[in-house]
């Protein structure tokens, strides 16, 4: 079972928020945010896992925190398949858990930046069950494929929010941008932004964030 971080922006949330954290950092990398999100209109519940400790072949092999191997970033990768299936396993069964405590599916919205935003994405698409929203932040469809093969299309009409800055030296723009274009072929409805950024999230992507959720029923 995942360990995690829990914060509220109040009482009673309305929806649940799944965030995944980027390569190498932990679920404290976006604690810091979730004051950025208090609003008269929703409460929020955010959950911060941790993603286990592997090595990492694109980083000299070296043990870090990654929800699956990184074989290589291009466009025509090799892919951590059985990785990607393991961590999905570790973030449904923490759903099931928030399930159990009373919350409803289409309450949770799954989130991630990064690595974390590529499995939030893989994880939306192939779902048993209709999400309230997807958040996927400097990322990309980290099984190419998988609207082809392993796409449930559940959450076809569920709204997503990519952003990708354009100076990003870690995760290709294009690569981002690629992914994006994809779902929408696909018939998914996606709001997209990019930034004049590099890796990372600032101020205005986050209240972009902030209007996309208080845009939730």
């Amino acid at each position: 079972m995942l360990e995690y971080i829990t914060a509220d922006t109040g009482n009673n949330p309305d929806y649940l928020i799944i965030w995944l954290h980027g390569l190498g950092a932990d679920g404290h990398d976006f604690e810091p945010v979730v004051p950025q999100f208090k609003n008269p209109k929703h409460t929020f519940r955010f959950i911060f896992p941790h993603a286990p400790v592997q090595p990492v072949t694109i980083n000299g092999s070296m043990a870090m925190r990654a929800w699956y191997d990184i074989l290589a970033m291009d466009i025509n990768r090799e892919v951590d398949k059985a990785g990607i299936l393991k961590s999905v396993q570790l973030i449904e069964a923490l759903i099931d858990q928030q399930l159990k405590d009373g919350f409803k599916a289409e309450q949770i919205v799954l989130a991630g930046f990064s690595q974390g935003g590529a499995l939030a994405l893989h994880m939306a698409l192939t779902a048993s069950r209709k999400l309230a929203a997807v958040i996927a932040l400097s990322c990309y469809l980290p099984i190419p494929g998988v609207l082809n093969k392993q796409s449930t299309f559940i959450n076809k009409d569920t709204p997503f929010f990519m952003a990708h800055g354009q100076h990003d030296p870690v995760v290709p723009f294009a690569l981002g941008e690629q992914s994006k274009d994809q779902l929408i072929k696909a018939g998914f409805s996606v709001n997209w932004r990019h930034y004049p950024i590099q890796h990372g999230v600032d101020m205005n992507e986050l209240n972009d964030i902030k209007s996309f959720l208080l845009s939730l029923p």
